[in-house]
């Protein structure tokens, strides 16, 4: 379990809905995913369970409750990041002439919430709403604070055959990582250097999305 705030009640009950976020867990499966042990995991997903931030599925796991959702469409209406961010990636698709995206960590995993399209016919799509695990694909390392001093992190055939990318991590006024952008395509046109391409157009791209969210 990572210490983030020194609060340590705190750290471990977002470490067990970040592991919960992932994925509906048994106790078992917590217990493992969160490092805790078993009766302080037990715990922590009863006391979030009465709290409506957890709740048992049919077979018994832990998974999401009705609380988070309720918050989560409060927090997106109140943290528009998609509209903040949609002009600046039409214009990075618009300058790149390849597929853009705009993802989000939730837990050890990573959504899509804005898909640009490439106009070119042979091009990599990634569907709204889709969710890939962090450590695959460049998006995820630049999401977790991977990227490097260049400010971006590439992949080539890490996650799909033929298929490069390169991606930089959109960074609030604290320091945290909120988004990261992406462009994304065929090795064909990227080349197995797609940062050397298309690095600096992510970073810069980055950076406007953070200047309009602060």
């Amino acid at each position: 379990m990572d210490i983030v705030t020194g609060v340590g009640v705190l750290d471990k009950a977002v470490t067990v809905l970040r592991a919960v976020a992932a994925e509906p867990r048994s106790l078992a499966e917590l217990q493992d995913a969160t490092d805790l042990p078993r009766a302080t995991a037990h715990r922590l997903a009863v006391a979030l369970e009465k709290h409506g931030m957890l709740r048992r599925d049919d077979d018994g796991r832990f998974d999401l409750g009705p609380e988070l959702a309720a918050w989560g469409r409060t927090a997106s209406e109140r943290y528009p990041l998609g509209a903040i961010a949609l002009p600046v990636l039409e214009r990075l698709r618009d300058d790149s002439g390849e597929s853009v995206q705009l993802f989000v960590r939730e837990g050890m995993q990573r959504r899509c919430v804005l898909s640009l399209q490439s106009p070119h016919a042979l091009r990599w799509i990634v569907p709204e709403g889709v969710l890939f695990p962090l450590d695959a694909g460049s998006a995820g390392k630049a999401l977790t604070g991977t990227a490097g001093r260049e400010g971006w992190v590439a992949s080539v055939e890490e996650r799909e055959p033929g298929v490069a990318s390169v991606s930089a991590p959109v960074t609030a006024e604290h320091g945290s990582i909120v988004a990261a952008v992406s462009i994304s395509g065929p090795i064909d046109r990227m080349t197995r250097r797609p940062g050397d391409r298309f690095g600096a157009q992510v970073v810069a791209a980055a950076a406007q999305i953070a200047r309009r969210f602060t």
